[in-house]
């Protein structure tokens, strides 16, 4: 996503609008390779706009193609409201404006999971859907060892989000080798760069973030790289985030970690080492109801204090008021 020349964003943009426009870009990349969504138009600190314009509340943008090709800007149009705005006006043919109802209205952070339907491998072989997943139970994983990524299973100790009933935009991920994984865009995801050969280095990204031509680990052949053939965004329902106590686990076959938000999987790993000792000491967390967990919510608070903002993606931590 570029930003026009002489505007910007601004502080003060709504996170259901950035939200919005993070949806929108990918769609502008999956429609036109090698075109990027351009936003000419957010947060309106100068007072170019009327008194009453969204401009202020940071609920409007106005964007275009990256090429300025006025004969997209139809197809713009119609891909803005696809990805979730709730006022496209396409008037002008210098831009297209779009806006969204308040954060009161809609909660806007997508927080870190996976949707119900989403399926683990279980010890044993069998399959099970994300929403019948249990902490106790064990499912296929990844741990490191001196020959590289072994696979590996690993229990369930507890959920760090879980929510039945939400309903969430995902980031949709499709390898060459047929494999479709879906987790929300502030979720971190295992990729490697390059010719996807056995031994490359693997590092972690936020899903939305993600680009076609990434490879990622999949369960095949107990463990290959398969190439990321196309990335898009659906809507789903449910959320769930399960913890591992190896950080990590395969779903729909493709490896994944189980944080988000924070932008380096190890750092994250190491930040919930005492939640795990807790768990080692007590057992699973069979009794944590729906939402946020509570040790989740206090690290990430702690994490805006202590670091940079930089490393913390703005939409890692749904609503408390969901």
């Amino acid at each position: 996503m570029r930003i026009g020349e002489g505007h910007h964003l601004g502080g003060s943009l709504l996170l259901r609008c950035r939200d919005k426009l993070n949806a929108l870009a990918i769609s502008v990349k999956n429609r036109w390779p090698s075109v990027r969504l351009r936003v000419t138009e957010g947060w309106d600190e100068d007072g170019h706009h009327s008194t009453e314009s969204l401009h202020y509340e940071g609920r409007a943008v106005d964007i275009t193609t990256s090429d300025r090709d006025r004969d997209k800007y139809a197809m713009l149009a119609r891909l803005a409201v696809e990805a979730g705005f709730d006022w496209v006006h396409y008037e002008s043919k210098g831009h297209v404006h779009c806006s969204v109802k308040s954060d009161h209205s809609v909660a806007a952070k997508s927080g870190g999971c996976f949707p119900g339907r989403a399926w683990v491998t279980t010890e044993g072989g069998a399959t099970k859907a994300m929403r019948d997943l249990r902490p106790g139970e064990h499912v296929l994983a990844s741990m490191e060892t001196a020959a590289g990524v072994a696979l590996v299973y690993s229990e369930v100790i507890a959920f760090l989000d879980r929510d039945p009933a939400a309903r969430k935009h995902f980031v949709v991920i499709k390898t060459e080798g047929g494999a479709s994984l879906s987790l929300t865009v502030a979720h971190l995801l295992f990729v490697t760069e390059g010719n996807c050969s056995a031994g490359s280095t693997m590092r972690t990204v936020f899903a939305g973030e993600v680009q076609p031509g990434q490879c990622v680990l999949t369960a095949a052949g107990g463990g290959r790289l398969s190439r990321i053939a196309r990335v898009g965004l659906r809507e789903d329902r449910g959320a769930f985030a399960p913890l591992t106590r190896h950080g990590t686990l395969l779903v729909n076959g493709v490896l994944a970690s189980c944080y988000a938000a924070l932008d380096q999987h190890h750092l994250a790993h190491w930040a919930l080492a005492p939640l795990r000792l807790l768990y080692r000491c007590t057992g699973p967390g069979r009794h944590h109801g729906d939402g946020m967990h509570w040790y989740s919510r206090a690290l990430h608070w702690i994490g805006t204090l202590l670091l940079d903002p930089e490393r913390l993606h703005p939409w890692g931590v749904e609503d408390p008021e969901r």
